[in-house]
């Protein structure tokens, strides 16, 4: 009796604190997950844009979209490793659906018969096949090609030399390749913007094995709350593209100025070394760089739309990223390859807009595609009497093309609902529009795929290419971080032009409209803007065209 007391006092505190942490766990709510609605196509399977909010687990994420954990970390490699953290975005399988992977195995063991190879600026078909011992005949047939002419860093399968003498035992008596002649040099046309334009003898003479590049951009180094992200993404991308010249034997020397506080920091004798010079930025620090730099010296924009109207003024400059007037002119003609006989064209524009830039670029391209079009305009307060409008310039017939000529996220956002309901009323539509339409939060995407919308655009980058998940995993293993936009363009635009000035020398602008080129988010087509009888700069025409499908695939269908 003497020791109960303390015993029961023990036991009642010990169910107190029990009570209390069930209490508390009764309090806990595991957080929610919400299926997302975004969806995108990668490596031929269908896979969930989820975002990770905060508290939320693997394991719950997992429950909510019924897959497995091994499934995750399969989509998303390193997420092991790193865990999961707020905001981020990772990719949840679609077990719904379930691809077809017949070819694959097949293609697997197709790859152990040959070698990859990449393309070098001075390499042709002969060369290689010397290199690796098989016939010119064998690496077409392989690779499917129709004729000689390469591309620079163009992927070749190379058959094994087993197989060439298992398939070909012939082949000698087959007699010499004729090499290339200094005669080629003549049929370089803008139809054949290729390597093979100049013959491998002759490449030697303009070849420059080191390039000297300036690269301006405002990055704020020396304040470390406020530098800009975005330009030093599009410096780490610079430096993983001179990396990977390195590898081909090209050296690069890089010179970086940090012009966020507007002054130049570079002198005139710098300019004048420099290979090519690569921004700065904004339109305003490009006119005003391009007042006091020598004629000689190139000057690239790599950023900034708006700084096209410079190469209506200056020979020297180069405006990498295309304009949306080059982006409508595209969509013009997309029409024209698309259309049938019978289908409907309607140019859809707001009411009262004061730029009609696009509108006219668009009504342009059709005429001159000999195209008939009708257009509607209207403001989005006119509010229900619209769907009605439409359908009345809309046939049931056949296809209805719809272009849409704004730039507006409010108008866009409204035309794409109508158009929408048309389809619901299965009206067969097609929409076209500048790749803005990307870029426009308010949009749903699923309404995108429903009106099966076609995007004139400068960039997109497609991850089914090995091109591009090689330059993710290398960014990812260098940076710690995931590439964003402007690391691509960086490592594009360096990639590009240290390219041109290494094959051709102190002669690459001369050759800049002959070299056509895809890379991993932007391609390249310049030519000179020809203003009355004089030609200025440089612009670049190249767009990407993107097609949303019902199935909520985003394929590039066509590039340049």
């Amino acid at each position: 009796m003497k020791n109960r007391f303390p015993a029961v006092l023990a036991i009642g505190l010990l169910i107190i604190v029990c009570q209390t942490d069930y209490s508390r766990a009764q309090d806990y709510t595991a957080p929610q997950v919400t299926v997302s609605k975004e969806k995108t196509k990668m490596g031929g399977k269908l896979y969930y844009s989820h975002i990770v909010l905060e508290k939320q687990t693997l394991y719950s994420i997992s429950k909510a979209y019924g897959v497995s954990l091994d499934d995750i970390y399969s989509a998303n490699p390193g997420l092991k490793e790193t865990g999961l953290k707020k905001n981020a975005v990772i990719l949840i399988p679609d077990l719904t659906v379930k691809e077809q992977e017949k070819g694959r195995k097949k293609a697997g063991k197709e790859e152990d018969k040959y070698t990859v190879h990449t393309v070098r600026w001075y390499e042709d078909l002969d060369v290689i096949a010397e290199k690796y011992d098989v016939t010119v005949e064998s690496i077409m047939e392989l690779n499917n090609l129709k004729g000689r002419k390469l591309k620079n860093r163009q992927k070749l399968r190379i058959p094994s030399a087993t197989e060439v003498s298992a398939a070909e035992p012939d082949a000698a008596a087959q007699g010499p390749i004729v090499p290339a002649t200094s005669g080629d040099v003549q049929n370089v046309s803008p139809e054949n913007r290729t390597t093979t334009g100049i013959s491998s003898s002759i490449l030697p003479l303009f070849r420059k094995n080191s390039v000297d590049i300036s690269l301006l951009l405002p990055l704020a180094a020396g304040d470390s709350t406020s530098g800009s992200r975005s330009n030093m993404d599009f410096y780490s991308g610079a430096l993983l593209a001179a990396r990977q010249l390195g590898k081909e034997g090209v050296g690069i020397d890089l010179s970086v100025y940090d012009v966020a506080d507007g002054q130049m920091h570079i002198t005139e004798e710098r300019l004048k070394s420099s290979d090519v010079v690569i921004g700065p930025v904004s339109a305003g620090d490009l006119g005003r760089l391009l007042a006091s730099a020598p004629h000689s010296t190139y000057i690239v924009s790599p950023l900034d739309h708006r700084a096209e109207p410079l190469a209506l003024s200056y020979k020297n400059f180069i405006q990498a990223p295309s304009s949306s007037t080059a982006q409508y002119a595209d969509l013009a003609n997309w029409i024209r390859e698309e259309k049938s006989p019978h289908d409907t064209v309607i140019i859809i524009h707001e009411k009262g807009i004061k730029d009609r830039t696009g509108i006219n670029t668009l009504t342009q391209g059709l005429k001159e595609n000999g195209i008939g079009f009708q257009t509607f305009s209207y403001n989005i307060l006119e509010g229900r009497d619209i769907p009605d409008s439409l359908r009345s310039r809309m046939t049931l017939t056949a296809r209805n093309h719809l272009m849409i000529a704004s730039e507006s996220e409010a108008f866009v956002n409204d035309v794409i609902r109508n158009i929408n309901l048309m389809v619901h009323e299965k009206y067969d539509v097609a929409v076209y529009a500048s790749s803005k339409i990307r870029g426009f939060d308010t949009i749903e995407g699923a309404n995108l795929h429903n009106v099966n919308l076609h995007v004139s655009a400068s960039y997109y980058i497609d991850y089914d290419q090995k091109e591009v998940q090689d330059f993710i995993m290398d960014y990812r293993a260098l940076f710690n971080t995931e590439p964003t936009p402007f690391a691509f363009q960086g490592y594009d635009i360096i990639l590009y032009f240290a390219g041109i000035c290494s094959k051709y020398g102190n002669a690459w602008p001369a050759m800049l409209p002959l070299e056509e080129e895809e890379l991993l988010q932007s391609g390249f087509r310049f030519s000179r803007v020809v203003v009355g009888q004089s030609e200025v700069g440089f612009a670049n025409t190249a767009i990407r065209r993107i097609t949303y499908g019902p199935d909520y695939s985003v394929s590039l269908s066509k590039g340049l």
